[in-house]
């Protein structure tokens, strides 16, 4: 019988984490190498659909309120109640929360593999980095999802042997863009008619303050004295949405920064666009900078997490330290007035992603981790 592996996701929504976590439970699905099955602690998103359409059976969910409280108990206990009904073999976490409720739960059902992640680089506080610890102590592994995050893990005290890298992956025929026209067309429908016949630079990013905007946009301004006829787009969604304009409007941006909010088009987006960005003042390994890549557009991006294991500094792209605006305007610049060159490092770009991050590699390194954990821990339990 093929060993049942179990995906814990905090939610559907469209992000980083839960996009990574529905592809990868789609590929291993695909390979018909396991029985996958799907839990999450909060079942409402759009990628909710995509799972769903895969025919996994029922996705059950456990709603959590805090770690504090007697819901919190019942969920565990009523989760690992599924566990050992699903005879799960393998659980694999993709965030936070899900570390620390799937760990627990699945250490007391006695799931033979347990597999945590870790996403970011940026700081926790005190007693969530207690917990998190905890739960790498109850798991076989933790994923990193670049090397910047894993030697992070070892310095906090999590084993070396434990800890292996795993780089997102992404699905490049979604990003293939050549032979496409129609960038006004696009543009059109894109609801930036009046972007049409400029120079367009773009970042992807949810409204949040980790994300440095306001960096982004000073950047900008500089642009704009060298490149008057810059168009700039902010794609993303957030509670920074109004101080953000409200910065646009102060650097005499208003007519030239475009807020697109939630992008559901990005392929076209990037289709049309000259330049990317990334402002993060922290980041894991960003989707966002291999979508660039993908859609060969050069990149200007923060040279933090594990930026520096994607774009090759003055081949595929740029890298500039946090918050510097005057060096990232610099590097915008001499890119859109140097199209060839900005062409150039796009093809790059896609060649690196290719190369290193599409789905196939994504799958085989987690086929390859799977079955080593599943045989050693079956071997050893036998």
């Amino acid at each position: 019988m093929k060993p049942c592996i179990l995906q814990l996701i905090e939610s559907f929504n469209l992000g980083g984490s839960e996009s990574q976590a529905v592809q990868l439970t789609r590929l291993l699905h695909e390979s018909g190498d396991y029985r996958v099955r799907v839990a999450c602690l909060d079942g409402r998103g759009v990628l909710r659909g995509a799972v769903e359409s895969l025919g996994l059976g029922e996705i059950p969910e456990y709603r959590l309120t805090s770690f504090y409280d007697a819901n919190f108990a019942a969920q565990l206990f009523r989760f690992s109640r599924y566990l050992r009904r699903q005879n799960v073999a393998l659980i694999h976490t993709h965030d936070f929360y899900t570390n620390i409720f799937g760990m627990a739960a699945a250490a007391l059902a006695g799931v033979p593999v347990r597999i945590a992640v870790r996403r970011e680089m940026g700081k926790r506080a005190a007693l969530k980095r207690r917990f998190e610890r905890a739960v790498y102590g109850l798991s076989q592994a933790v994923l990193a999802n670049c090397e910047a995050v894993k030697l992070g893990l070892i310095a906090e005290g999590v084993p070396e042997r434990k800890v292996f890298t795993s780089h997102n992956g992404l699905d490049l025929s979604r990003l293939n863009l050549k032979g496409e026209g129609g960038r006004d067309q696009k543009l059109e429908d894109l609801g930036l008619p009046l972007v049409a016949g400029r120079p367009l630079v773009t970042m992807v990013a949810n409204l949040r303050s980790v994300k440095d905007h306001a960096t982004f946009l000073r950047a900008a301004r500089r642009v704009h004295g060298r490149v008057p006829d810059a168009a700039f787009c902010l794609a993303g969604e957030g509670e920074l949405l109004e101080p953000l304009r409200a910065q646009a409007a102060r650097l005499g941006l208003a007519r030239d920064v475009f807020f697109l909010g939630r992008c559901e088009r990005v392929p076209d987006l990037l289709s049309a666009t000259d330049v990317c960005v990334l402002s993060s003042a922290s980041e894991g390994f960003s989707n966002a900078i291999l979508e660039y890549m993908a859609a060969a557009r050069p990149v200007v991006a923060t040279d933090v997490g594990g930026a520096r294991e994607a774009v090759v500094e003055g081949l595929s792209g740029y890298l500039v330290n946090v918050g510097d605006d005057t060096t990232m305007a610099e590097r915008i610049t001499t890119l859109l007035l140097n199209p060839a060159q900005a062409r150039e490092m796009g093809e790059r770009g896609r060649r690196v992603v290719e190369r290193n991050f599409s789905l196939e590699s994504l799958l085989e390194r987690t086929h390859l981790l799977y079955d080593r954990l599943l045989a050693t821990r079956f071997v050893s339990s036998g």
